[in-house]
């Protein structure tokens, strides 16, 4: 049997709803469990909200908090749902934490809207923590990346391997 997968969820664009009232988007609830519902998974898992914050409103005091779940928590597979703008600052902050496979995902677009990369990424987080050996990495865009080398393209909305 496998292992239970953790997700932890910080808020960012994954999380993001459309407040009319306000003609903007504010983070809302995680959006994960009702992610894995509709692709009615089989394995065991646990969501824990931590955070519901854009990205770029992450402080080194919110990177520690979530570097103390990820210890404190007994799960050795986390996944990590976390606003793309700072997720390579979070998942540096990371390393170094032994025996756990950490994967961090988000989304460019809300879960909630029709066009989103939203499930795809966190399909891709999946597959990842379950096969990946421990350590920290990032999944976007169908891809794994090492956060040590790799970057977030904004102009192309994707992110990328450096040289």
């Amino acid at each position: 049997m496998k292992a239970k997968i953790k997700f932890l969820t910080t808020g960012g664009t994954i999380d993001k709803v459309y407040f009319d009232a306000k003609s903007e988007f504010q983070v809302g609830p995680p959006q994960v469990t009702e992610l894995l519902q509709h692709a009615n998974v089989t394995f065991a898992f646990e969501v824990e909200s931590i955070l519901r914050k854009d990205s770029l409103d992450l402080t080194d005091a919110d990177r520690a908090l979530i570097c103390e779940r990820v210890l404190a928590d007994p799960a050795e597979l986390i996944v990590i749902t976390h606003g793309t703008d700072t997720m390579i600052l979070t998942a540096r902050a990371l390393k170094g934490i032994e025996g756990k496979t950490i994967v961090l995902t988000g989304s460019m677009q809300p879960a909630r809207l029709r066009v989103t990369d939203a499930a795809f990424n966190l399909g891709t987080a999946v597959s990842a923590v379950q096969t990946l050996p421990p350590g920290v990495y990032l999944a976007m865009n169908g891809q794994i990346f090492n956060p040590e080398t790799s970057r977030k393209n904004v102009g192309e909305h994707r992110f990328e391997e450096i040289a």
